[in-house]
């Protein structure tokens, strides 16, 4: 492990920049220096922490493995003293024109926003909410940088000392036609599987709903499909296909598009719904509002 005595704090600024840039020219502008001093700082971390740490590349500055073990520490010691030094007013929900930023599924959107902008009306009329579509490795980064405020809804791959609480599970629906020759509760397997089908491709975290329509039988490529869940409820209003969507989904567009709901006949494990945020941003004022807000909206009883 470097000497911490040895180590110039001001290179984790260059660090952190780096590892949200990867790109030494774009670092140095946001520092207000010249590329050769930024260059130097480079070449100084290198030396204290025996690693290259950044590697170029056609994509840009690429982080090493060492340097990606690093980044959460960095970024998290450097929002926290940031936020310390900064010593916010406390948060008026009536008065506040904050903008936060908040990760969501496209399927998410429609169950959350809807509530969200009436709460925001109601509460706080001069706040908003900017829904974003992010997952994985890149939603990780941006939640540990304080880019976006928080993600509700369920995701895959979080991790990395997230703090999250649960909002709801539920299982899955299938979406027909009123007046469709052949769909009703409780139609069998045999049944399920001779109809025709809309796929939502791109479904992740949704993804096991398509895995268990696999392993009914279902050949996925023989069936339409779209990559998004939004477009569902508008074709299968107007066609004789059936889409299997998260079971909140479902309920929402059967009353709205009259449509109609069946239990599937497949086993698909609940689908958990989680809202997450980044520890230093546990006793933001802004940030606890909004976390209540979304608990009290959303949160399963």
């Amino acid at each position: 492990m470097p000497d911490l005595r040895a180590l110039d704090l001001n290179l984790l600024v260059v660090f952190q920049y780096l590892m949200e840039e990867r790109n030494l020219s774009a670092v140095a502008r946001r520092l207000g220096i010249t590329q050769p001093a930024a260059s130097n700082a480079l070449r100084r971390m290198r030396a204290t922490f025996g690693d290259a740490l950044f590697v170029r590349t056609p994509q840009g500055m690429l982080p090493t493995p060492y340097a990606q073990h690093l980044g959460g520490a960095v970024a998290e010691a450097l929002g926290m003293l940031a936020h310390a030094m900064e010593a916010p007013p406390d948060f008026d929900p009536r008065t506040s024109t904050r903008r936060f930023r908040v990760a969501m599924t496209d399927v998410g959107e429609i169950h959350f926003m809807p509530g969200l902008m009436e709460r925001c009306a109601r509460e706080a009329p001069g706040v908003r909410i900017e829904s974003v579509r992010l997952q994985g490795q890149d939603l990780q980064r941006e939640l540990d940088g304080g880019q976006v405020d928080m993600a509700l809804g369920a995701f895959q791959g979080l991790g990395g000392g997230l703090l999250q609480r649960m909002l709801f599970r539920q299982g899955y629906a299938t979406l027909f036609r009123r007046g469709h020759p052949t769909a009703h509760e409780g139609m069998g397997l045999k049944a399920f599987r001779a109809e025709r089908h809309l796929v939502v491709s791109h479904a992740a975290p949704y993804g096991q709903v398509n895995q268990a329509l696999e392993r009914a039988g279902l050949t996925l490529a023989s069936h339409f499909s779209v990559p998004h869940f939004a477009a569902v409820p508008y074709i299968v209003s107007a066609t004789d296909l059936l889409a299997t969507v998260p079971r909140k989904l479902a309920d929402g567009a059967a009353a709205r598009f009259g449509l109609g709901v069946l239990t599937p006949p497949l086993r698909v494990p609940a689908l958990q719904s989680n809202l997450y945020w980044h520890p230093r941003f546990q006793r933001d004022g802004g940030n606890q509002w909004l976390r209540g807000l979304v608990a009290d909206a959303f949160g399963q009883r």
